[in-house]
């Protein structure tokens, strides 16, 4: 799918709280995923009536999330697609302002959800050995400085776009959710 822009930069606290919404969320990640959509068509994937998507795809498309598919298939509903790859912020320049702090806050939540609804319906019986093998999750505490966590995720997209780059004719290759993320821990938490 050829996005216009590669990343979506958000310096300001109002777009990324604009995008947090639930819905929003998982329609931007439609979009990105499955391709270009009308509102019923989103609707009907997630269970919410063509207004409601509609609604919130215009929302979308006030912020620059999302544009108007120039390669309509459907002349009596809008078709739209992702204007870019991902999206990213400076979580510094955010937590200046308390709405940015919040902001950054639901963003996180609603990167959570994501991940517990789509492990809620990982099913290993629908995999390859594989598969099987490979996919799942880690759980690693490191004591680390900012700076060795700043190179870590550096390096971490840096290796999967150039792995999604040497695998990409491979006819094993699959979409995959890969997720990396790290918090420090609370100084009363116990190991």
């Amino acid at each position: 799918m050829g996005f216009v822009e590669e990343r979506y930069k958000i310096s300001d606290p109002q777009v990324l709280k604009a995008v947090a919404h639930p819905l929003r969320v998982r329609l931007l990640g439609l979009l990105r995923t499955d391709g270009p959509a009308t509102a019923s068509e989103l609707g009907r994937k997630l269970g919410e009536s063509s207004g409601s998507t509609s609604y919130h795809l215009r929302e979308l498309f006030k912020y620059g999330f999302i544009e108007e598919d120039p390669e309509q298939r459907d002349g009596r509903e809008r078709r739209w697609r992702p204007r870019h790859r991902y999206t990213s912020w400076d979580s510094a320049e955010m937590s200046a302002t308390a709405e940015g702090r919040e902001a950054v806050r639901i963003i996180h939540m609603r990167q959570a959800d994501l991940v517990r609804r789509v492990m809620e319906e990982f099913d290993l019986a629908d995999w390859s050995r594989e598969w099987v093998d490979v996919a799942g999750m880690n759980d690693h505490i490191f004591t680390l400085p900012p700076a060795a966590l700043r190179e870590f995720s550096h390096k971490a997209e840096e290796l999967l776009n150039e792995l999604a780059a040497r695998y990409a004719d491979d006819p094993a290759a699959t979409r995959v959710h890969v997720w990396h993320g790290a918090v420090p821990r609370a100084p009363q938490e116990e190991p």
